[in-house]
């Protein structure tokens, strides 16, 4: 009974897509301007700007950054635009919004980035188990990417995969 174990997996002509070799490296912070708010709701603009002036800025060098406010205050477009205009220098990136939107934001760059030609005529699996938050859009965006290629796309893992699409034989 000493079988050798063979990993058919591995054998097949299966390509595996991961969307956690695409999360970035880079750290990404949220930014909050409620604090430079008067009682965290007023704008005072005069305050506002030297609140901005003042702030240590290299701490978001390299970062990428999610920008936004977490009270209810009514801003003007200006203070996102204004408080961007010091992040523009050090960050890698800036998205108004939370850690999600930025996810978001993140993935639609590197979609555009990826030669997804690579899978033309494969059938291909989108993993999907990961260890890192992977916003589901991304799978949406990857998904749609992949249709204009892969000959078919399934989810999750090679045991336990979903069929998601096949192309229709002419």
């Amino acid at each position: 009974m000493s079988e050798e174990i063979i990993n058919k997996v591995a054998k097949s002509a299966l390509e595996v897509f991961d969307l956690e070799d695409y999360f970035p490296e880079e750290e990404r912070l949220p930014l909050d301007i409620s604090p430079w708010l008067y009682e965290g709701f007023l704008l005072k603009e005069k305050d506002f700007r030297e609140a901005l002036k003042n702030h240590d800025w290299e701490q978001y060098r390299g970062k990428l950054v999610a920008l936004h406010c977490s009270t209810d205050a009514i801003l003007p477009a200006w203070a996102l635009m204004l408080t961007s205009s010091y992040l523009q220098p050090y960050a890698k990136m800036v998205v108004q919004g939370t850690l999600h939107d930025l996810d978001i934001a993140f993935y639609q760059k590197i979609m555009e980035e990826i030669d997804f030609s690579v899978y033309t005529n494969k059938p291909t699996i989108i993993k999907g188990c990961s260890k890192k938050s992977i916003p589901e859009e991304a799978y949406v965006m990857a998904t749609q990417k992949m249709m204009l290629y892969a000959r078919s796309i399934m989810f999750g893992e090679a045991c336990s995969a979903v069929p998601i699409f096949k192309k229709k034989k002419l």
